[in-house]
């Protein structure tokens, strides 16, 4: 994982003073969505989740995602549930979406989705941790955002400390941040929609 400040520095990048100060406070949520059993012939969509959590830090400074996924049984990471969703900017002003599996969380992936307010409006993440690997828990994340401006102004604003390094095929650019970071920039009507792509290390 890069260092506190890279991060930070980061997080600027990708949301352009993205969270929303002093705007209209929102309640933020959090669900927790059971995974479908294998074979279940029940449709996801009418699975019940559980009311939603506020997302007040509790006095352990663990968020409300994080406290969701230990009173699920979701130990081994809970490090890193905590510090990834607090830098993807979870916040009263954001809602998740917590998966946990139907048993053995300690031994199965734990994927979040999240809705961050953006001064644009909204941008969707999804984070995925993995326990028992090499590192602890490993974790993966996409950070999607929609500009208004052409992609190439967002790359050289946005993006400008990032390398290009291609197409993905014929429409979809690729920034360059090291192994571990890629930006994917896709046009969208008059727009661009941004996809960073980051696994910690």
């Amino acid at each position: 994982m890069k260092s506190h400040a890279c991060m930070n520095r980061i997080h600027r990048l990708v949301w352009n003073q993205a969270l929303v100060a002093g705007a209209v406070a929102l309640t933020g949520g959090l669900f927790l969505a059971p995974f479908a059993q294998a074979g279940s012939s029940a449709d996801p969509a009418s699975t019940p989740v559980n009311p939603p959590v506020a997302a007040a830090p509790s006095a352990s400074g663990a968020n409300a995602v994080t406290q969701a996924a230990v009173q699920q049984g979701a130990l081994n990471c809970v490090a890193r549930i905590n510090q990834v969703s607090n830098f993807l900017g979870f916040s009263p002003q954001a809602g998740a979406v917590l998966m946990m599996p139907p048993s053995q969380p300690d031994q199965r992936l734990i994927p979040l989705a999240m809705e961050v307010p953006t001064e644009g409006g909204s941008a969707y993440v999804s984070a995925t941790f993995a326990p028992n690997q090499a590192n602890g828990c490993g974790a993966a994340y996409d950070a999607v955002v929609y500009w208004p401006q052409k992609c190439e102004a967002v790359a050289a604003k946005q993006f400008a400390d990032l390398k290009r390094a291609g197409q993905v095929k014929t429409s979809i650019a690729v920034l360059d941040g090291g192994p571990a970071t890629k930006v994917f920039l896709m046009p969208a009507g008059s727009g661009c929609v941004s996809i960073k792509k980051e696994v910690v290390l």
